[in-house]
């Protein structure tokens, strides 16, 4: 089959995370099956020259334009996006949107619904209930139609599907879609010393500044542990470094954004992994981490907390800092603990996190 896989954003830095990891992950483990894939989206930071392809996946990047300033992704559009698939997409057997509510991926799939070329749209739990005032219009205009039209709707978690049905409501062609993570070469060298690890994006929903306070309670402690943030900024950057700077001795620092192929050799040099977003559906970020053999400490309103509980790859808490402190804690304290949920993790992500099993469900999706 040729498939088109629609995104929002690519950059340098990986600024629109999970969703084009997925996307790549999913492109790579088809195009090994034998299907031909392309990336199509809008890009921004590579100047007048995108690149053409992705880990050997074919791409197709249009400038990113910010037609809604202060709305953050959902502002972006991709007029020139539109006008190739209009001339491109009868060369595709089907499309795969990552959508969300943004002004790239739905009109894109509109354009694919209008020249009768199947599609399927995958959310990422990024299409729920809202009360943003621009949310109804652009709900009834696109992403309510567009919802019901598509072959197939793929969700997450049992959250996800019950948003999904709110928002398009009860007759939508829902599908169950885990994400999977590639096996990587990389593996964590115990020998590299006590390194607790943040690798997101600086958002608020991500609460960049409560592992930083964790690391400031837990500093004298454990004199010689480093805590450490990696990612793009997008809106937490500026507090996060103030914070650090009035923290000059508790081994804080923010590296700044990574490239995505990156991430997996970078979490492979640390530790302990932490994620203290509050309502992530199912970070790809949780599940690099586990597949370096990394333990992972997440929230409870994390998808992906049931799956950590049940493997005892990690530690699962409530939302508050003092649970947060006290499971870094606990993980520091027991070396041998904090290893044998990073070989639990590990042996997770290679029995039940593969990417064959994503690509069968893909393939039997496709083809019917």
């Amino acid at each position: 089959m040729k498939i088109l896989s629609v995104v929002t954003l690519i950059t340098p830095q990986g600024d629109y995370g999970g969703p084009v990891r997925v996307a790549l992950n999913q492109a790579k483990a088809l195009s090994e099956r034998g299907h031909s894939l392309t990336i199509a989206g809008a890009h921004r930071g590579y100047g007048e020259a995108p690149p053409i392809s992705f880990e050997g996946i074919a791409a197709a990047l249009f400038p990113a334009r910010m037609v809604l300033p202060g709305t953050g992704f959902a502002g972006l559009a991709a007029p020139q996006l539109s006008d190739w698939i209009d001339s491109e997409i009868n060369s595709f057997d089907i499309v795969h949107v990552h959508a969300a509510r943004d002004l790239v991926t739905l009109p894109a799939a509109r354009r694919v619904h209008r020249a009768g070329i199947p599609f399927v749209l995958q959310t990422h739990g990024m299409i729920d209930p809202s009360s943003n005032p621009l949310s109804r219009p652009l709900d009834a205009a696109l992403t309510r139609p567009l919802l019901r039209n598509a072959k197939w709707v793929f969700y997450l978690t049992p959250q996800e599907r019950n948003d999904l049905i709110a928002v398009g409501g009860n007759d939508l062609a829902l599908r169950e879609l885990p994400n999977g993570v590639p096996q990587t070469t990389e593996r964590r060298d115990d020998a590299t010393g006590r390194e607790i690890l943040y690798l997101a994006r600086l958002a608020p929903r991500k609460r960049p500044l409560v592992f930083v306070e964790a690391a400031r309670r837990l500093a004298s402690k454990y004199p010689g542990a480093r805590f450490s943030l990696v990612g793009p900024d997008e809106g937490e950057g500026a507090r996060v470094e103030r914070a650090i700077d009035e923290s000059p001795a508790t081994g804080l620092r923010w590296e700044g954004a990574l490239a995505p192929e990156e991430t997996g050799r970078r979490m492979s040099e640390a530790s302990i992994y932490v994620l203290p977003s509050v309502d992530e559906p199912f970070p790809m970020s949780v599940l690099e981490a586990m597949a370096v053999g990394l333990p992972v400490i997440i929230t409870e309103s994390c998808g992906l907390a049931p799956l950590v509980r049940r493997t005892g790859s990690g530690i699962v808490t409530d939302e508050s800092l003092e649970a947060l402190v006290g499971a870094i804690d606990s993980l520091l304290a027991s070396p041998e603990l904090a290893q044998e949920m990073g070989r639990r993790g590990l042996e997770a992500a290679r029995t039940e996190l593969g990417m064959s099993a994503v690509a069968q469900v893909l393939e039997d999706a496709y083809s019917s």
